[in-house]
């Protein structure tokens, strides 16, 4: 297992496996906020799927708990799984980065991610999957195979969404594009490039969708209002980077 090493400037906490690569990021002041735009873009589920009683959402890699803590805050319906295999990362997120211990709605699990995804018990069982796994040497996902993007898809639900954080300026992003669209069927949609050289891509798993951008629109002006989160510039990011999604989105 990795170290676990933590850093402070200018009010931001951050989160190091033993070396000066970051891992995740939180505001001390603002314990809840994701901070870190690529985190952001990973709540896009958010945009085409309604929180609801018995909701259930999987974040495989927990950092500094970003994405758990603004679920657990601004989505209390829905119930949350954390899968982390390194125990050092889930005392450093409960006791530096403010993440709640296990409750009703909070599951962590401490467990490779790899084997997660091919437990017959999480089989159909999500309704969002969030995929930051990332070791100390961070040359790419340390999950990326297409058997474990098979198993992603199979462990959510019919419709179901998976957002993966990847890297856009390295090797590894062709070769988990390729396997995230053979598992998916090619229903993958990108966002822009991060000012810190992530990508999020999106993949949609059940029945084809066709929406007019303004209602898209529409529905992430409501997400912003209700959390904060940024995104007034996902929409217009979504259209400009994927091909043939000019009119309306169509995937």
């Amino acid at each position: 297992m990795e170290p676990v090493t933590f850093s402070e400037s200018g009010g931001i906490r951050y989160l190091h496996f033993g070396s000066e690569l970051i891992q995740g990021a939180m505001r001390i002041r603002d314990p809840d906020e994701i901070y870190l735009e690529y985190n952001q873009q990973m709540m896009a589920w958010l945009l085409f799927l309604e929180t609801k009683p018995g909701m259930r959402v999987a974040q495989l890699g927990l950092g500094t708990g970003a994405l758990t803590k603004f679920t657990h805050r601004y989505c209390p319906a829905v119930k949350n799984t954390v899968v982390e295999m390194n125990p050092s990362v889930i005392i450093a997120a409960r006791s530096m980065f403010s993440t709640p211990s296990d409750d009703r709605r909070l599951q962590t699990i401490m467990m490779d991610a790899k084997q997660f995804v091919r437990y017959d018990d999480y089989q159909n069982h999500y309704d969002a999957i969030q995929v930051d796994l990332y070791d100390a040497i961070c040359d790419g996902p340390s999950a990326s195979s297409l058997d474990f993007y098979q198993g992603c898809y199979n462990a959510l639900k019919s419709p179901g969404i998976l957002t993966v954080n990847l890297f856009s300026r390295h090797p590894s992003l062709d070769l988990n594009l390729n396997h995230i669209g053979d598992a998916f069927d090619n229903r993958v949609l990108l966002f822009p490039e991060s000012h810190d050289c992530n990508v999020v891509a999106i993949a949609f798993k059940g029945p084809m969708l066709s929406v007019e951008w303004q209602d898209v629109s529409r529905r992430a002006k409501l997400i912003m209002e209700k959390t904060g989160l940024p995104t007034n510039t996902w929409v217009s990011g979504l259209n400009r980077e994927n091909a043939h999604q000019e009119n309306k989105l169509s995937i």
